[in-house]
């Protein structure tokens, strides 16, 4: 549970709590704004703005499978593949089976992604400097820090206690 600085009270409480201004909703918001952006921009590319997240993410090598990549974007599996197929049948990525591993199946992005790929970070920069509109660059740095810090807290609260612990 959130609490205020030095921890001893919670942040929100039933009495305070409002969800049209929890920092979930304002985040979900903000998150749900950024993608219409991304797919307002790509339109001309002919890519969505989460096809557009998986191909930065291949390229990057930071999902070279479909299972990374759900793990990563909390889709499902079918999910997943509906998009993949997708890319496939755009003649962005291929699925090529693992020569050490035959149930693994790597993603790669063909020629035409890769030729691609050089249209992509300059979307990414129009999309947030829009929605960084008047932030210095401190407070960019703030906010990522802060961020950073609610996805760490939300990792740690995933974790399961240790037995013994808690007691």
């Amino acid at each position: 549970m959130a609490s205020d600085p030095d921890g001893s009270e919670p942040l929100y409480t039933a009495e305070n709590y409002k969800p049209e201004e929890s920092i979930g909703r304002l985040i979900a918001d903000v998150s749900g704004r950024m993608l219409a952006a991304f797919d307002e921009e790509m339109t001309g590319m002919g890519i969505t703005g989460a096809q557009w997240v998986i191909l930065m993410r291949i390229h990057n090598g930071c999902g070279s499978t479909a299972a990374e990549l759900c793990r990563f974007s909390r889709y499902d599996t079918g999910s997943m593949t509906r998009m993949l197929d997708r890319l496939e049948e755009k003649g962005l990525i291929r699925r090529v089976r693992s020569s050490k591993d035959r149930r693994l199946i790597h993603l790669e992005l063909t020629d035409a992604g890769r030729e691609l790929y050089p249209l992509l970070p300059p979307v990414a920069v129009k999309v947030l400097n829009a929605h960084l509109k008047g932030f210095t660059r401190e407070e960019l740095s703030l906010l990522k820090g802060l961020l950073s810090r609610m996805r760490d807290n939300s990792q740690a609260a995933l974790q399961p206690v240790p037995e013994g612990d808690g007691e």
